[in-house]
């Protein structure tokens, strides 16, 4: 028997479009073969996750999206070779006299076929039954069963691909998490008029193989749907370790919109004077709904907290955060930042953004700057603070122990 795939993450939904043609196969099949239940079972792990259910009957025993366990029921049994696939009458199969389905459903006729994917695994069963005898369901009706369970494995190729790098994401972030990833580091955040440091941006580092960059680290944890879970992690890291900054000084952390609006950030906000945290919104982080974000962010606001959008600048998303979220700090992009003393284009970019930032009473930080010409144009630009290797580059919390305390 072929082996069943390894699911090691909570099984996640079908496409929209893979779902729609699969339940229309079950529509097809319960009607065709005179069924009252048409259903596509997915194994996982310990559990058959029912895809897709087609029912005759307004309350069926079971719907789409229920969880059942692997060994209750017929399909693994039928997989297993304990039961036949076809099985016309159930009073005559005594194994199915010791499954509670059969009469508390009750089930009187049943048919399955393994769902095989393209290397062999089986992906689950496609399985029909009717609550009556069916004396004429025979090898014309497995044939058919069988020939659509090929069509909905090649259908369901796209969806059992990306779940296993989901699979291999989910592996490969826990792997860094159980190593004591990620290490947090500050970089400091400078007055460019006076070079005193106004606060700091903590920075998760992973030394974990593979070596790359943390933003690659959180997109697989979000693909993986642990996003919020890794930067809630880095987000206690960093204000656990900022205690020893100067207290006067800003601590920046980065959040998803999708973590402020479903994570508790209480026991977060816990941890620091809110008066001192600014909350980092990324250009790249999607927004799917202004307002909800809006209102999660004024109850913070109102305890102190400053909104800040990073990024501005690297695409058309940071405008939106910037006109919808109306943030207290706009932090310009490296890309905008990079050889501005030389570039007429990046000059006009940054002034208009530093004037909008200047009428609506905003802070303006550009990131990225390394060089004294860079500081220079940037200071006469009316730009407030900097951040970049020419102040600093980032280091743990412990090496900016004695800094000065901002003027």
């Amino acid at each position: 028997m072929s082996s069943f795939r390894d699911a090691g993450v909570a099984p996640t939904p079908l496409s929209a479009s893979v779902a729609g043609h699969i339940n229309l196969i079950l529509d097809t099949i319960r009607a065709e073969m005179s069924m009252d239940i048409a259903f596509l079972a997915e194994f996982h792990e310990a559990a058959r996750v029912f895809r897709g259910v087609s029912a005759r009957v307004e309350n069926p025993p079971i719907r789409a999206g229920d969880i059942h366990p692997l060994g209750a029921g017929y399909c693994l049994k039928v997989v297993e070779g304990a039961l036949p696939e076809v099985i016309p009458d159930t009073a005559d199969v005594p194994l199915t006299a010791e499954i509670p389905a059969t009469a508390d459903v009750p089930i009187g006729a049943h048919l399955s076929v393994p769902v095989k994917l393209a290397d062999g695994q089986i992906y689950g069963t496609l399985c029909c039954f009717s609550f009556q005898a069916r004396p004429n369901l025979g090898n014309a009706q497995l044939f058919l069963l069988r020939r659509l369970a090929d069509l909905m494995a090649s259908m369901l190729a796209a969806d059992v691909s990306t779940q296993k790098k989901r699979t291999r994401a989910r592996k490969l972030v826990e792997t860094a998490l159980a190593a004591g990833d990620p290490g947090i580091v500050f970089q400091p955040i400078v007055n460019l008029k006076t070079r005193a440091i106004t606060g700091f941006e903590a920075l998760s580092r992973f030394r974990t193989e593979p070596q790359r960059s943390p933003d690659k680290w959180f997109a697989d944890a979000d693909f993986a749907g642990i996003g919020s879970r890794l930067e809630l992690i880095a987000a206690h890291r960093a204000m656990s370790e900022s205690r020893i900054l100067p207290r006067d000084m800003s601590i920046n952390i980065n959040l998803s919109p999708k973590t402020i609006l479903t994570s508790n950030l209480e026991p977060l906000l816990s941890l620091i004077d809110p008066r001192f945290l600014v909350i980092e919104i990324t250009e790249h982080a999607a927004v799917d709904n202004y307002d909800d974000l809006q209102a999660a962010l004024r109850a913070m606001r109102q305890r102190g907290v400053r909104i800040a959008i990073d990024d501005a600048g690297a695409g058309y998303a940071s405008l939106q955060h910037i006109l919808k979220l109306e943030p207290d700090v706009i932090k310009f992009d490296t890309s905008l930042t990079r050889g501005i003393d030389t570039d007429p284009s990046r000059i006009a970019m940054i002034s208009a953004l530093t004037e909008y930032a200047r009428r609506t009473k905003s802070t303006v930080v550009a990131e990225g700057v390394e060089t004294p010409e860079e500081e220079r144009t940037l200071r006469e630009l009316g730009v407030h603070k900097g951040q970049g290797y020419l102040f600093s580059r980032p280091k743990p919390a412990g090496e900016f122990r004695g800094v000065a305390k901002a003027g």
